[in-house]
């Protein structure tokens, strides 16, 4: 579905993406591991056109989003829930899943879906996303992404400062959307635990080139936890 090939970006002198190529296919849990500041974000940001890539491609299904502003990614089926949420504090809850709907056609409605993975949200339609914990803010930011009934979800460190239960909350909801099938998921983690339970592909960043991949099954047999300690 998403494929990379051979994408270098640069910030000034430093070359922060070297060469990365993987695919994320449909269907799946991709999870693309490493520490901070191995370039994780970074690639995200050139996914959804945020930041020109040097040189490469990337293409879904097929077809290059090289030259494509974010506008056009997101029409495409490529939903994505960045890194700190980034939900809009003053918004209700309601009205923060309907920014969701901002590529459907007009009259649209929040799906049934996302009420049924995260129902605490149903209960706070009325609440202003910058009165919800940061768990509840996490779940928003999720659904909000998945109210556009994406084709590829990208969910950049959705554990990050998350109490355990949210997690197990989060990672109930990624396994029902892969189970369901029609959605393929690139989960950005350096939380290995979670990345392991779900992945049923991995990557790993280093110093900005990919330097493991491979099956979820093979995580622990490759020692795919080392990457991530510090």
């Amino acid at each position: 579905m998403l494929s990379l090939r051979g994408v270098n970006q640069y910030y000034g002198g430093s070359h922060i993406l070297c060469d990365v190529a993987f695919e994320v296919p449909a269907n799946a849990c991709t999870a693309l591991l490493g520490r901070n500041g191995v370039g994780k974000t970074t690639l995200l940001r050139c996914l959804m056109g945020l930041l020109p890539i040097r040189s490469g491609d990337m293409a879904f299904d097929g077809a290059s989003l090289k030259a494509l502003p974010p506008y056009e990614r997101a029409a495409l089926g490529i939903g994505y829930v960045p890194q700190g949420r980034d939900i809009f504090p003053r918004l209700t809850v309601e009205e923060n899943l309907q920014m969701g709907l901002a590529t459907a056609k007009r009259g649209g409605k929040v799906p049934e879906l996302v009420f049924e993975l995260f129902p605490v949200l149903k209960s706070m339609l009325g609440r202003r996303g910058g009165d919800l914990s940061g768990g509840q803010q996490q779940q928003l930011a999720i659904a909000r992404a998945l109210a556009m009934r994406p084709r590829l979800l990208i969910l950049d460190e959705p554990t990050e400062g998350i109490q355990p239960s949210i997690i197990k909350d989060i990672e109930r909801a990624i396994r029902s959307l892969i189970a369901a099938g029609g959605i393929a998921i690139l989960l950005v983690e350096q939380y290995y635990d979670f990345a392991r339970s779900l992945a049923d592909r991995y990557v790993v960043l280093s110093r900005g080139e990919v330097v493991a991949s491979g099956a979820g099954a093979d995580m622990e047999r490759a020692g795919v936890r080392r990457y991530l300690a510090v």
